[in-house]
């Protein structure tokens, strides 16, 4: 990877989220640690917005890496970012976890399914 850019870096008491991008030949991934929860979970949804342009044919993946805390918002969000199409990666048990319940969420064709 190229380089690393730091896009949003937010902390409040004890709350903090970490949002850079890193840029490759193949791919650009917005790395995500901290915490996702209100107020900064809609966050990643504007980086991704952000990330999205100007692509010039490479892949968007989004890295959930070192997330200590996903709140019921931060789930929202990541199932707005599956029905985008998003690609995630992750670590971590409790990631991946949430990661599968969320696109339990999801219907076969890309709808909401209630909880």
């Amino acid at each position: 990877m190229a380089c690393a850019l730091l896009l949003v870096m937010y902390e409040v008491e004890r709350h903090m989220l970490k949002i850079s991008m890193s840029e490759g030949q193949s791919q650009r991934r917005l790395i995500v640690e901290g915490r996702l929860v209100p107020p900064f979970a809609a966050e990643l949804k504007a980086a991704w917005d952000k990330a999205a342009a100007d692509l010039d044919g490479r892949e968007l993946v989004i890295e959930l890496k070192n997330l200590t805390t996903i709140s019921p918002q931060g789930e929202d969000v990541l199932l707005e970012l599956m029905k985008c199409g998003a690609k995630f990666r992750c670590c971590g048990v409790f990631t991946k976890h949430v990661l599968r319940e969320v696109a339990r969420r999801m219907g076969r064709n890309g709808q909401e399914e209630h909880r």
